[in-house]
């Protein structure tokens, strides 16, 4: 989000409508990532949820934790609550097809809660993964505690995804605020 032109295409009204059909407010948008996948820059992702938020400040509360800092922003492990008001947007940059690398994810996952490593792992072998093809210019909307992974891509074809995250606001309860990152 400290890049101009992803912050003002992340406030765009097109996409703040598609975040808050899920969070029932005016979405903010709080994060953004770019996932650029090709078969020199090939990555596998193990089954996870994403359960870590960048916050304005530190909380005293067991509910959050463990920390850690990355680019100067600070960010914990968040609760269950706190994470369900939080939907991010993949906005595909190119075909997401079955052999390049495609997100996927193990449906209905997130309404588990926030799960330990190895609860994850037995979900995602009893239940049935899908792979998310979407086209070219395709929106997949998803929750940070849905179960995904992804596998290297097979082919020399590009898949860029540039990932926001969205909130109902960035005051998630009081002394609990995120930070733009």
């Amino acid at each position: 989000m400290s890049d101009s032109t992803v912050a003002a295409f992340a406030r765009r009204s097109e996409l703040v409508a598609i975040a808050s059909r899920w969070l029932g407010a005016t979405a903010v948008p709080f994060r953004a990532t770019l996932f650029d996948k090709s078969a020199r820059r090939n990555w596998l992702v193990v089954w996870h949820q994403d359960t870590a938020l960048p916050l304005a400040a530190r909380l005293d509360s067991a509910e959050w934790g463990p920390w850690s800092v990355k680019a100067g922003i600070l960010y914990a492990h968040a609760p269950t609550w706190a994470l369900t008001q939080i939907v991010a947007l993949r906005i595909h940059l190119d075909h997401s097809g079955p052999k390049n690398g495609p997100l996927r994810v193990i449906p209905g996952s997130h309404e588990f809660g926030v799960l330990d490593d190895a609860d994850v792992r037995r979900i995602a072998r009893e239940r049935a993964a899908v792979d998310c093809v979407v086209p070219r210019g395709g929106i997949l909307a998803m929750r940070p505690l849905l179960i995904h992974s992804s596998s290297k891509a097979q082919i020399d074809a590009p898949r860029r995804v540039l990932h926001i995250e969205y909130a109902a606001s960035l005051d998630l309860s009081r002394g609990a605020r995120l930070a733009i990152a």
